[in-house]
């Protein structure tokens, strides 16, 4: 049985791969930078590995062994390119350089739909790559280096663009928690979405595959935003959207960040946040059953947001005597 390494194992997507691989019996490494997020990880059946992408030393270690790589460690964030080179571009050409000394055969890769600039048609596997974003300028610089080291390596390479990955646990499935989403634009602009649980279903089977190359995948339910938030309030009445037009949107995030760059806090709402969830990203449909011969446990929002719903159900239910009279 050959080893398989996940990095970014506390993350969102990351946690949800770590657990399929566990459950199905592969007892894989689980990369963590952070020590006291390895406790998310401690009950499964599993090998964790303390190391850092932009600590080439440290990456050693995790790699000895390890013939199958899933990478999903970087730092993801809405924010400026500069911010974002260590840890996405400088620490995965780090991690394949470890990867390569490794003896590493194979290589997994999470990309992002965000590499496109937005697209009136569906997106499909020759549309061409040309990023706004900081985020989607990281992903696609990572991408195309990695890449050609892979090649220039005789490694097995694979990239898989994921749209918007959606789960009881993602970002905004917190803010749907708190029964309020402010929302920019209109929300007429359509996006593709992937459960997490096929989203991770998806970059194991590619670590498993024969596969090679550079793929886009989503569901087969590319849709509006509001059509996505209108899905989730027929099962969870009490969520609240409010739209602000993009121009102001946009001026608030400037404003917000100044402001919190004054006092050295995290800006949760930052302007390219607004930018990118303004974009219009369908992907065509059937990109997973053609790329990765592989059938989608929630084909599209109608089946994965009801099913993310019920997920969060403990975490969503107050006792009814906290209920406001």
């Amino acid at each position: 049985m050959h080893k398989i390494l996940v990095s970014g194992a506390t993350g969102f997507i990351g946690i949800e791969v770590a657990k399929q691989l566990a459950g199905a019996g592969s007892h894989p490494r689980l990369m963590v930078r952070r020590p006291l997020r390895g406790v998310i990880l401690q009950k499964l059946d599993a090998e964790i590995v303390q190391a850092d992408l932009r600590d080439p030393r440290s990456l050693e270690r995790a790699l000895r062994g390890v013939d199958t790589v899933i990478h999903l460690g970087a730092r993801a964030a809405f924010v400026a390119y500069r911010k974002l080179y260590p840890s996405i571009v400088r620490g995965s050409v780090n991690f394949m350089q470890a990867a390569i000394r490794a003896g590493v055969k194979r290589f997994v890769y999470a990309g992002s739909l965000l590499v496109y600039p937005g697209n009136p048609a569906p997106i499909d596997q020759h549309t061409p790559a040309a990023p706004r974003c900081g985020y989607g300028q990281a992903k696609y610089r990572a991408e195309v280096e990695i890449r050609r080291m892979a090649r220039g390596a005789g490694m097995t390479f694979v990239s898989l663009r994921l749209p918007h990955v959606y789960g009881t646990y993602s970002l905004l499935f917190d803010q749907i928690r708190r029964g309020r989403i402010i929302f920019p634009g209109t929300g007429t602009n359509h996006f593709s979405h992937l459960h997490v649980h096929d989203a991770a279903r998806a970059l194991i089977r590619a670590a498993h595959s024969a596969r090679d190359g550079v793929y886009v995948i989503g569901d087969d339910q590319p849709c509006s935003w509001n059509t996505f938030f209108q899905t989730v309030r027929r099962y969870y009445p009490r969520l609240r959207i409010v739209h602000m037009p993009r121009p102001l949107a946009f001026l608030g995030a400037c404003l917000l960040e100044r402001l919190l760059q004054t006092m050295a806090w995290p800006n949760p709402w930052p302007p390219r946040a607004v930018q990118s969830w303004t974009l219009n990203l369908p992907v065509i449909a059937g990109t997973v059953k053609s790329v990765l011969a592989m059938d989608l446990l929630y084909p599209g929002i109608e089946a994965g947001l009801p099913a993310a719903l019920d997920e969060a159900l403990p975490i969503l239910w107050r006792p009814s005597n906290l209920d406001p009279i």
